[in-house]
C-alpha cells in the first residue's frame, strides 16, 4: 500500500500560451494524479509574471500552482512527463506534508520543555487564569508607560 502525501507542484508555461494549451496541460497533469489514485485539492492560476531571470530567451511566463495528494510515485511520474513538454519551460515539486509535520515537531517539544520547566520552578504545568491575566496587566502597563500621554505622540 502506497502512501498519500501532500504535494505543491508549481509550473511556468510559456508566456504565449493559449487558455486551451493551459487547459490541456492541466487536463494532462489530472490525468497522471488520477491515475495514482490522488486528487488535487487547489488549483491557482497567477497568471503571466515577470522571470527572475531568462529561461529559454523568455522573460516572463504563466505560472500554476497546483495542491496534489497522493503517493511519491506520483510525482515522479510527473516530473518525467513535464520536464518532456515544449510548453513547460520549469516545474518543481515539493512535498509539504513533511514541512508540516516538522513543524509540529518542534511546538511539541517546545511545549514539552515549558512544562518541564514549569514543573521544576513549582508551578502548575500550564499557566492558570489569574496568571495570564497578571501578564496582560503587566503588558498593558508596559505599554502605557512610555512618559508619552496621549496627545504627546
Amino acid at each position: 500500500m502506497s502512501m498519500h502525501r501532500q504535494y505543491e507542484l508549481v509550473y511556468i508555461a510559456m508566456p504565449d500560451s493559449t487558455e486551451e494549451q493551459l487547459a490541456e496541460l492541466h487536463q494532462q497533469v489530472a490525468t497522471v494524479v488520477e491515475r495514482f489514485s490522488g486528487t488535487i485539492e487547489r488549483t491557482e492560476s497567477w497568471g503571466r509574471r515577470r522571470l527572475a531571470y531568462e529561461i529559454n530567451r523568455q522573460r516572463e511566463g504563466v505560472y500554476v500552482l497546483n495542491i496534489l495528494n497522493g503517493p511519491g510515485a506520483m510525482t515522479t511520474e510527473l516530473d518525467r512527463r513535464l520536464r518532456v513538454l515544449d510548453i513547460v519551460m520549469r516545474h518543481l515539486i515539493i512535498r509539504v506534508d513533511e514541512v508540516l509535520a516538522k513543524e509540529t515537531r518542534t511546538q511539541t517539544r517546545r511545549k514539552a520543555a515549558t512544562v518541564s520547566r514549569r514543573l521544576r520552578r513549582g508551578l502548575p504545568a500550564e499557566p492558570t487564569e489569574q496568571e495570564l491575566s497578571r501578564r496582560k496587566a503587566e503588558a498593558d502597563d508596559a505599554d502605557g508607560a512610555d512618559g508619552f500621554g496621549e496627545g504627546d505622540r
